[in-house]
């Protein structure tokens, strides 16, 4: 018998059941179990029903998410992964990485005093057994149509407009640096995030579906930018971004300092079975060593959990601000502080110590002032309130910029902003090139990878708009 809905004021919040921080350090496997279908249909039935949905109005999908905790609660799960997989072209990695306390579940309006529902593991559960009854299929067009797009990038962004675009009909070719599909899915995230066969499987599915895949793809070096042009009919720009922020001060040069993405993606290739000699040498691996990760946002709390497992000796994270003011997950800083993360909250690094290697990290404590233009509290340092963390492996954790495209496609009419992405029109997703569009981060900064979904999906419909008008040009002209 299905649950009816309300049910928040006699159901307590239950998330899925989360393995022992104890056991789930010496793996690198997701950390959370799965939801049987009594909970999964339980929690689901807590939803009110509100008139207006706060957690669809935070969403950056805007997914219709009392629709499918309804459909849940009612036992109809086909339905319920239909309404889910009408917004969202990745539900399952969406439920596992977004970060929910600060969108959907952060807004949800039984959250005082009830606590809000757990959105994130019942999609999760929704589209995992979506894939086990075999009710996600390929993409099937309803017919072939001619006209072929270039995507330049095969993360999160590139990969939802991809399938909407193949959707269509359109010939799709997506070409990335990498030997796999996924981008930062598959590099940068760690596994006890989200285990790799995830993003692989999204990636059959998709060449199952008629999108054509060129690895190793060498943009603006073996392959011009001017020649993929002139083999495709429109080209969007879905790179991301990667150029690591850095930081100066005396003997931030030296060796055992290291870049966040850098050593993520040794760690992912290392765990994927690949042979990596910067990982076996130990420039990228913390075991027995004492690392210090800086930085505060998820990336950095992806780099202590890594390093946690990779079996450190000891592990901080250096912080410039407090706990509250921090930009990262709330809900991945507790799971760092349960895998025993130390942090240290108001310090920044002043300088590196060590000849050969680093051996310390010499910070300096800080306190909030007012608010800077950004509205968040300045920090200012301590006087005389210098202290030494001892360090064997540094991680910089400091955010991203885009890299140069103009010079990397060797495309002088390529224009960007200020801030180095890539500029296009609000509307359209077009760039300053006849044709040529962009989305995700690549043109918002780094941000998260249910915003580069919404991008990759609004491209694609303005790419099809685009398409369709030169077809209907091309048959006047005739």
């Amino acid at each position: 018998m299905a649950e009816r809905m309300l049910q928040f004021v006699r159901l307590n919040q239950q998330t899925p059941d989360k393995r022992a921080a104890s056991v789930r350090r010496e793996d690198f496997n997701e950390i959370y179990d799965e939801f049987d279908t009594g909970r999964a249909t339980q929690q689901a039935s807590r939803c009110s029903q509100c008139g207006v949905p706060f957690c669809q109005v935070h969403c950056p999908l805007s997914n219709n998410i009392p629709d499918w905790l309804k459909l849940t609660a009612e036992g109809r799960l086909e339905e319920a992964y239909e309404v889910s997989s009408a917004t969202n072209n990745m539900p399952e990695i969406c439920g596992r990485i977004c970060p929910q306390d600060r969108l959907c579940e952060g807004n949800c309006v039984i959250e005082k005093g009830f606590d809000s529902v757990t959105i994130g593991a019942v999609e999760r559960y929704i589209t995992d057994t979506a894939f086990e009854n075999g009710w996600v299929k390929p993409v099937k067009p309803l017919r072939e149509l001619a006209q072929s797009v270039a995507v330049i990038g095969a993360g999160p962004a590139g990969l939802a407009a991809a399938e909407m675009l193949r959707k269509q009909g359109y010939q799709v070719h997506v070409y990335d640096r990498y030997d796999r599909v996924g981008g930062l899915l598959i590099y940068g995230i760690p596994g006890f995030k989200l285990e790799k066969d995830i993003v692989i499987r999204r990636w059959k599915l998709l060449e199952e579906g008629g999108v054509v895949f060129h690895l190793g793809a060498d943009i603006g070096g073996a392959v011009s930018f001017a020649d993929l042009r002139g083999q495709h009919d429109a080209v969007l720009i879905a790179t991301g971004v990667y150029k690591a922020r850095d930081i100066g001060g005396p003997g931030s040069g030296l060796p055992g300092i290291v870049p966040a993405l850098d050593y993520l993606t040794t760690s992912n290739r290392s765990n994927l079975g690949d042979a990596v000699p910067s990982f076996t040498d130990g420039t990228f691996n913390a075991d027995g060593k004492r690392g210090v990760v800086i930085g505060g946002g998820d990336t950095a709390m992806d780099c202590v959990r890594t390093a946690v497992r990779q079996g450190a000796v000891s592990v901080k994270c250096l912080y410039r601000r407090d706990k509250a003011n921090m930009p990262g997950s709330m809900r991945e800083v507790k799971n760092a502080e349960d895998e025993g993360v130390e942090f240290v909250w108001l310090a920044a690094p002043e300088a590196f110590l060590g000849n050969d290697s680093v051996t310390g990290v010499r910070a300096v404590r800080m306190h909030l002032g007012l608010p800077d233009a950004s509205g968040r509290q300045s920090v200012e340092p301590v006087d005389g309130s210098q202290f030494t963390l001892e360090a064997d492996l540094v991680i910089k954790a400091l955010g991203f910029d885009p890299e140069d495209l103009p010079v990397m496609f060797g495309e002088k009419a390529l224009e960007v902003s200020r801030w180095g992405t890539v500029s296009v029109s609000n509307k359209t997703f077009m760039t300053s090139m006849n044709g040529v569009f962009a989305a995700g981060d690549i043109v918002r900064g780094a941000s998260l990878v249910v915003w580069a979904i919404r991008d990759g999906r609004d491209a694609a419909a303005q790419i099809a708009a685009y398409l369709r008008q030169n077809a209907t040009a091309a048959v006047a002209a005739e």
